[in-house]
């Protein structure tokens, strides 16, 4: 078997993961900056590709106030703890998590290819419920014991950082569950590695026989490199529907302008904007949230100005809810 590198492995060895050097590539003072002095559970890590995206000299980077570590991830906020939408509650076997009817959530690993400050998952125990070969054998079978089980939704960390054999196994697997109609894929890679998107991975998806629906997610137009462009044409030419999810984030994309860019870019590669979630109130990412009256504003900018096929569901996730909720 053939283990060389390939282009994508060596962009993500070579991401940054020292904040200082961060700072340095892109010409900003470290010392001015409240940097989060001890980060080790969930460090720094964002490939070079997407910090070209970034503005250098500018520490009010929307790109660069997503990934820095800064100490106000410290701060306390009332409501906010370790597992805000109730995953461990909803784990029906290890690497499946089971909240909605007729859908089901596999998680295939716990790498990313990026760390996001904001994300829901930063305290996830993805140790405990790593897929051996056994558990992985338990997930297929709880799978396929449940015909009501029409779609399975490959999540992480990030199920594209899965190597090719091990997620054509997967996919191989999926492929084979008559009652399953679709599979889709959340990922941020297409946006953040693009080189990860190979001729290979969309051959595997394709092998499934099953319609593939490939969830990006993308937060500010800033993030929709030339690259990232070429890709998603590439994976429509594959036959794959894309859709994109962002979360509103204060100071990096709570203003209506911003994501109807955003929102246009998109369409412009051929990924209709699918939900803009309220922040998850995961520990350590108070600082992100916008309030729901802002929201609805920024919502009301939209509609008033793209036509509605445009414009994301607002939606908030509760644990234990049957569905995601509407905001507006």
């Amino acid at each position: 078997m053939d283990y060389k590198i390939t282009r994508w492995q060596q962009e993500l060895a070579e991401a940054f993961s020292d904040v200082e050097t961060l700072c340095r590539h892109l010409q900003i003072d470290p010392e001015s900056l409240p940097l989060l002095p001890n980060f080790k559970s969930f460090p720094l890590r964002v490939p070079r590709g997407f910090v070209d995206c970034m503005e250098p000299g500018n520490p009010d980077d929307p790109l660069l106030k997503q990934v820095l570590p800064l100490r106000e991830e410290l701060r306390h906020y009332p409501g906010y703890k370790h597992d805000p939408v109730g995953d461990l509650n909803a784990v029906a076997t290890p690497g499946v998590i089971h909240k909605y009817r007729g859908r089901v959530l596999l998680v295939a690993t716990g790498a990313c290819a990026v760390h996001c400050r904001y994300c829901f998952r930063r305290n996830f125990p993805y140790g405990e419920l790593q897929l051996s070969i056994q558990k992985l054998q338990q997930a297929f079978a709880y799978i396929e014991s449940r015909p009501e089980i029409s779609e399975v939704i490959l999540s992480g960390g990030d199920p594209l950082l899965v190597n090719d054999d091990k997620l054509g196994h997967l996919l191989a697997r999926l492929g084979g569950i008559a009652h399953l109609k679709r599979i889709r894929v959340h990922s941020r890679v297409p946006v953040v590695l693009p080189s990860r998107i190979t001729p290979l991975l969309m051959d595997k998806l394709l092998e499934t026989g099953k319609p593939i629906v490939l969830v990006l997610h993308a937060n500010h137009p800033k993030e929709l490199s030339a690259e990232v462009g070429s890709i998603c044409a590439q994976l429509r030419q594959h036959g794959i529907t894309l859709l994109n999810q962002s979360v509103l984030l204060k100071g990096i994309n709570d203003d209506g302008e911003t994501l109807c860019r955003l929102s246009e870019q998109l369409f412009a590669h051929g990924v209709l904007p699918y939900y803009l979630h309220l922040l998850d109130h995961a520990s350590g990412t108070g600082h992100f949230a916008v309030d729901e009256a802002r929201a609805k504003q920024i919502v009301q900018h939209m509609h008033c100005n793209l036509p509605g096929y445009l414009v994301p569901k607002l939606v908030e996730e509760q644990a234990g809810a049957a569905h995601k909720l509407p905001v507006c």
